[in-house]
């Protein structure tokens, strides 16, 4: 493993936006997850239940592991992740749904962005 000095450390934004076609299939695949995870305690267990059953968003955040993401990205390791999903009201053609409108230029130190 590389030191900090060694190393470049890079942050990787993604934003997905996903059509959920049936909620229950995704709380129920989620709930199949929470009930084979052996080191999920009991207390933990039944909070993460509830949170995928009351809301679809929530078994989608449960579902999807940034680790999963670049797992196969030779050279690349993952140091932290964060993630949440919320529900969204999208139309794919309003300009407030402009992907780059994050992008600042020159905020890397490529400048790519």
């Amino acid at each position: 493993m590389s030191t900090p000095e060694t190393s470049r450390f890079v942050r990787l934004r993604v934003e997905l936006v996903l059509e959920v076609e049936d909620d229950d299939e995704i709380t129920q695949t989620a709930l199949r997850r929470i009930a084979e995870d052996p080191e999920l305690p009991g207390e933990e267990r039944t909070r993460a239940e509830t949170a995928v059953t009351e809301d679809t968003a929530e078994a989608l955040a449960y579902l999807v592991d940034p680790f999963d993401l670049v797992s196969g990205v030779p050279g690349v390791e993952l140091q932290q992740a964060s993630w949440s999903s919320e529900r969204i009201s999208y139309d794919p053609d309003s300009p407030d749904w402009d992907l780059d409108e994050d992008d600042d230029e020159g905020d890397d130190e490529d400048g790519i962005g």
